[in-house]
């Protein structure tokens, strides 16, 4: 879209576009809202034409914070107005709307589309990534071929380098992880293009390298007061107390990976030799974690006095209805990030909960 354009015009384009993407009318109906408020103070400030400086002066007259000051992360309260100016903004600079969620009912995407995602997707499993890694991969990757959809691109044989730098720049705000995922994914999916025959040239070169801050193999850990200070934290009077009391112990004492906790089923405790036995989720190797004198009470108060009743095989469940177990993508973060904040420990990027010696 031309930056000249008038705000009306562009708000109008927007909402049509919203609709053609099936987003629902109460959705619609908040944009609309929202922006009409926008072209009533574009008005007032005597401004046809939508820019960045006039959308963040919207905010900071409206709802007191502007964009410039959320680039990292964003409070929960302004998400919507945030969101309505971003669209805004990318429409106006690409053309189409860059969606961060998939929408309930996809539009129908060009045959092509829809052959070579089958086989990026059956690829992707002949390699073995994980439920997350497999979920999170085409996630992204459809939001590229979105993106191409919209921008009337029908034949992936004739996708340019151009092309794919102009998709990379609509990306440059997000937070350095996501762009670097983001990146990481584009070229496997473009590598894929070229090996199946879907594009002469392997465009993957085309796209940039992100240097990320690298973490050390071994993680730093925990001293003894503040994994004291964790467990002193939980209520263990209540169900959920003495499941997360439970969790807390294997991930402090044992350092556990949070998809193996997520996947202890009942066989795996051997009370006789006092082990956790099972297959590692990351490593499809057998573990054997010992069942410390503490881990033990704690998971037999919570079988005794905690569990649902439920057919589960698996140790540690929901605690609201249906009684399962947790989730496939479900990372236990909510439950350890919840006590660190209770007992008043600022979270620490790149750390690990196993106590020092």
């Amino acid at each position: 879209m031309k930056p000249e354009r008038s705000i009306r015009d562009l708000v109008s384009d927007v909402l049509k576009e919203l609709e053609r993407l099936h987003y629902s009318e109460g959705t619609r109906t908040g944009y609309r809202r929202f922006y009409r408020r926008l072209i009533d103070f574009a008005d007032s400030a005597g401004e046809k034409v939508y820019s960045e400086s006039l959308g963040n002066r919207f905010l900071q007259s409206s709802y007191a914070f502007n964009l410039d000051n959320y680039t990292v992360s964003l409070h929960r309260s302004f998400r919507n107005e945030a969101r309505f100016i971003r669209v805004l903004g990318d429409y106006q600079l690409h053309g189409a709307i860059l969606r961060r969620r998939t929408t309930k009912i996809p539009y129908q995407k060009t045959p092509q589309f829809a052959e070579v995602l089958k086989s990026y997707y059956e690829e992707c499993g002949r390699r073995n990534y994980s439920y997350q890694g497999m979920r999170a991969r085409i996630y992204r990757t459809e939001l590229f071929i979105d993106y191409l959809d919209d921008h009337g691109i029908t034949s992936l044989s004739s996708l340019t380098g151009r092309q794919v730098s102009d998709y990379i720049r609509t990306v440059a705000g997000y937070h350095r992880k996501s762009i670097s995922a983001i990146l990481t994914t584009l070229r496997s999916f473009l590598t894929f293009l070229h090996l199946a025959g879907y594009h002469e040239r392997d465009l993957s070169g085309d796209v940039p390298r992100l240097r990320q801050p690298h973490y050390p193999k071994i993680p730093s850990t925990w001293s003894h007061e503040d994994v004291r200070r964790v467990l002193a934290s939980v209520d263990r009077g209540n169900p959920n107390g003495k499941r997360d009391y439970a969790i807390l112990l294997i991930v402090t004492r044992l350092g556990m990976r949070a998809q193996d906790i997520k996947e202890i089923r009942l066989s795996n405790l051997n009370w006789t030799t006092r082990n956790i036995e099972m297959v590692q989720h990351k490593t499809k190797q057998r573990a054997h974690y010992p069942i410390l004198d503490d881990i033990g009470w704690a998971i037999i108060d919570y079988l005794k006095n905690g569990r649902p009743k439920t057919s589960s095989p698996h140790l540690f469940v929901r605690h609201s209805a249906p009684f399962e177990a947790f989730g496939a993508c479900a990372n236990l973060h909510h439950i350890i990030a919840g006590y660190t904040r209770r007992a008043g420990i600022r979270l620490r990027t790149g750390t690990s909960w196993e106590c020092t010696p």
